[in-house]
């Protein structure tokens, strides 16, 4: 008897449909092809076990079981379920009264029949709607996520017995229900850090909502306990809420990563991811040998902290400049080719030597010039080209440290930031991949960033006297462009400009001291 049942493989952030044959001939013999990996391979004896515990069994006769499309390779212990399903029906030990072909059906079966969670289920069960599936089959721990998406009956399940006796009308299922609105919009609640708490810094907080209104990167230069990593921590409170489409793409991602487990449902506030310094290249943009997102797509929408930025490896560092340009980072492979997307805002933050405490008076291990240099020096011109804001971080007085008023909410300042993306948003209408002024490309920002005499003079007397390098000009403009935008002004004025040019630390010539 032949009989086929569904399961799904994930590739890059979407999903691929996957047919599984089973066929029981005569003879004695367990034959699983169709390019499963090891995981795959090892899937009969776990079946074996839990069916044994649950009053079936795998019977002695020649078993085929090919995994359809065979030329594509097929990884991870989620098919357990699926392959065990389609040993019963074919075999004959359970009735197929409820059409098995309608579902897809995807789970790992522990010795006991009880399934653990699986990757993967937000992007499977889209693709299960698309291509017109009745139900999506799946454990427990998923069924939240897969249950985001509309129009397919989701089960979570606990124990393969229950699937079992649902295909044998025995027991029905209960089906899983998100009420989206509730889930997405009942969280945009105040945030856990909150720019209120940060006490002065009035001037970086400025920088800050700068760099939120604008998607613009920035690096925030300072000794230790200036408030730089505190600061970035609170970046994703005044950004814009996600949008729904950007809540289940970020949602997408972080599934295939099997980071979504904990929690379940859509993600509905921006990521905000800190890697160690002592990352990987592999682990920051993604890949390995069956690959898997990186930090990179993991703060897709949402905010790329590199705390103590010089410490990174220089190769480490390099392998960001395409995606901050593309926003995709794309992974080869002789077989294959997966692109996954990695829009993010890049945040660092460095001292400005390596003791620290470069010209600092107040203490005794100041570095020399020399060392400075040295020091910035593993920062490569490219990637700080790709850095639109450079910021100069000062210690908070004891007196700003000590006072009892708090500062201005984040919730205040998201407000702003929104409405000046508002206006982003209505201005790049007409382009595809530009919806904030960070993206402008050297076209657009001639189109929309045109000044007046008096702002142009402002410009050449700076770039001249500061002797700002030629990258700066550019980032000015855009810089510029955002902080018109907060003051809801058509015209960029000499105002912003002025204020735009304090942002370029790191250009000036002489800025070592």
């Amino acid at each position: 008897m032949l009989t086929k049942v569904y399961g799904s493989a994930v590739f890059g952030v979407d999903a691929t449909t996957i047919t599984v044959e089973v066929n029981v001939d005569k003879g004695i013999g367990y034959h699983l092809v169709g390019l499963p990996d090891n995981a795959i391979r090892e899937s009969n004896f776990r079946i074996a076990a839990s069916l044994q515990n649950n009053g079936y069994k795998i019977p002695g006769k020649k078993l085929i079981l090919n995994m359809s499309p065979a030329d594509m390779r097929k990884e991870g212990s989620a098919y357990d379920l699926t392959l065990a399903m389609g040993i019963l029906i074919a075999t004959g030990q359970i009735e197929e009264k409820h059409t098995i072909g309608q579902y897809i059906i995807m789970g790992e079966l522990s010795l006991d029949g009880g399934l653990q969670p699986i990757r993967g289920a937000l992007p499977i069960a889209i693709k299960a709607k698309e291509e017109g599936f009745k139900g999506f089959i799946l454990p427990r721990q998923n069924a939240k996520e897969a249950a985001i998406v509309e129009g397919i009956e989701v089960y979570g399940i606990e124990n393969i017995k229950e699937v079992i006796d649902f295909f044998n009308e025995e027991i029905p299922l209960e089906q899983t229900m998100v009420d989206m609105e509730a889930e997405f919009y009942g969280h945009l609640e105040n945030p856990e850090f909150d720019f209120a708490d940060v006490k002065g810094q009035e001037s970086i907080k400025r920088c800050m909502e700068i760099a939120a209104a604008g998607g613009h990167n920035i690096i925030l230069i300072g000794p230790p306990g200036s408030g730089k990593t505190m600061l970035a921590k609170r970046l994703p409170s005044i950004l814009p809420p996600l949008s729904l489409s950007e809540a289940l793409e970020t949602t997408k991602i972080h599934s295939v990563a099997g980071r979504t487990m904990e929690k379940g449902g859509v993600m509905t506030s921006r990521p905000f991811r800190s890697p160690h310094h002592t990352i990987s290249d592999v682990a920051l943009v993604g890949g390995g040998q069956y690959p898997q997102p990186g930090e990179i797509s993991l703060a897709h929408n949402g905010v790329l902290f590199l705390d103590e930025l010089p410490e990174f490896k220089r190769s480490v560092l390099e392998v960001m400049r395409q995606p901050l340009e593309d926003r995709d980072v794309t992974i080869s492979r002789a077989r294959f080719t997966v692109t996954y997307p990695s829009s993010f805002m890049l945040v660092a933050s460095m001292n400005p030597s390596p003791s620290g405490y470069f010209n600092d008076p107040d203490t005794p291990m100041s570095s020399s010039p020399v060392e400075m240099q040295r020091y910035l020096g593993k920062i490569s011109g490219p990637l700080l080209d790709r850095i639109d804001i450079h910021i100069e971080v000062t210690p908070v007085p004891f007196e700003k440290l000590s006072e009892d008023r708090r500062g201005e909410a984040s919730i205040v300042i998201r407000e702003r930031v929104t409405k000046a993306r508002k206006i982003q948003t209505q201005r790049f209408m007409e382009f595809d991949t530009i919806h904030y002024n960070a993206q402008m490309s050297v076209k657009q920002i001639r189109k929309f960033c045109k000044l007046d005499d008096a702002s142009l003079q402002l410009l050449k007397t700076a770039m001249e006297q500061l002797n700002l390098s030629a990258r700066a000009y550019d980032r000015i403009l855009k810089v510029a462009r955002t902080i018109a935008d907060l003051d809801a002004s058509e015209a960029i004025t000499g105002n912003h400009i002025s204020e735009a040019i304090q942002y370029r630390s790191l250009d000036r010539d002489g800025w070592l001291g």
